[in-house]
């Protein structure tokens, strides 16, 4: 126990916490630049408002890709007052921390949206509220049968709580952090490896999270859980995820569906030119505005 305990063991050797934290700027990292112990805006700036009611401040992370596949599965099941717009926020440039965006979500994080059908318009936070309003809102996704609505918020919940263990946890330790540690990527790779397996194991018996219908907690899910199993951090050798056919059957049948791949490129920001859509205000964004065109107009969007 000794040895376990000697700061010599620790990484930086020697290092041994202090009584009292305190904030350092130059502490490494990808992110390091936009991550801070206090909230608030640090700028002054009103968000832009477009002509739909429903307007998302959002980027094409997992979390904000939740939001916009819902958008675009609504759309294609015909609730015409689903259509939004989508702008970007671009968070390794600090947008999150403008006045507009705080005064929407004092968290600092996307995606946020405000509903203008009301007034004053109803701010929205959290991809998991996000995705249970609009559900709410259009009747759809989201089963009025108990059991299945318990299913799915069941499931919605799960990915809420586990998806921290795979981006601020193996994502981070395993691609971003500024030195490997073992420790850190092990513990946070059993983690991960242990949640591929519960969603593997339950896909054995379940067409889709909630059962035979598609639901929020599929849009929910897939973003995060799809990425670790296809491109993800560059990580599906090292999590071994050919394991999980079950899970790759289930990620492959999501992606395949049009409003995925439409919800997919909305304010995306890497991978090939043509999966993105920076900003979304129309249907017509996805057929003139990906940013393959947008490049070859000289930056022009129309």
């Amino acid at each position: 126990m000794a040895d376990e305990m000697d700061p010599a063991n620790n990484l930086p050797a020697g290092y041994v916490p202090p009584k009292v934290w305190t904030w350092d700027k130059a502490n490494g990292g990808t992110f390091a630049s936009i991550n801070r112990p206090i909230s608030g805006a640090t700028k002054e700036h009103v968000l832009p408002v477009g002509e739909h009611p429903l307007q998302l401040y959002s980027m094409g992370t997992p979390n904000g890709v939740k939001v916009t596949i819902l958008l675009e599965e609504l759309l294609a099941a015909g609730h015409a007052g689903a259509e939004y717009d989508a702008w970007m926020i671009r968070i390794g440039d600090g947008d999150q921390f403008g006045s507009g965006f705080v005064e929407l979500n004092p968290n600092s994080k996307i995606p946020t949206m405000a509903d203008h059908t009301l007034d004053p318009p109803v701010r929205l936070f959290e991809s998991g509220s996000i995705l249970v309003y609009l559900a709410e809102k259009f009747g759809a996704f989201l089963p009025s049968e108990t059991r299945a609505r318990a299913e799915t918020f069941n499931w919605l919940m799960w990915q809420m709580g586990s998806a921290p263990y795979v981006g601020g946890g193996f994502g981070h330790f395993f691609a971003y952090a500024p030195i490997k540690i073992e420790y850190a990527i092990d513990r946070f790779t059993m983690e991960v490896k242990r949640q591929l397996h519960v969603l593997d194991t339950h896909l054995t018996s379940h067409e889709y999270m909630a059962g035979s219908d598609y639901t929020i907690a599929d849009m929910a899910i897939w973003p995060w859980y799809g990425s670790i199993m296809k491109e993800a951090y560059s990580g599906q050798e090292f999590l071994g995820v050919e394991e999980y056919v079950n899970l790759m059957r289930w990620v492959d049948r999501i992606g395949a569906r049009e409003a995925v791949k439409r919800g997919r490129m909305v304010n995306r920001t890497f991978g090939k030119p043509e999966t993105q859509v920076r900003e979304r205000h129309s249907a017509r964004d996805f057929e003139v505005n990906r940013e393959d065109m947008v490049e070859e107009r000289g930056g022009v969007r129309v």
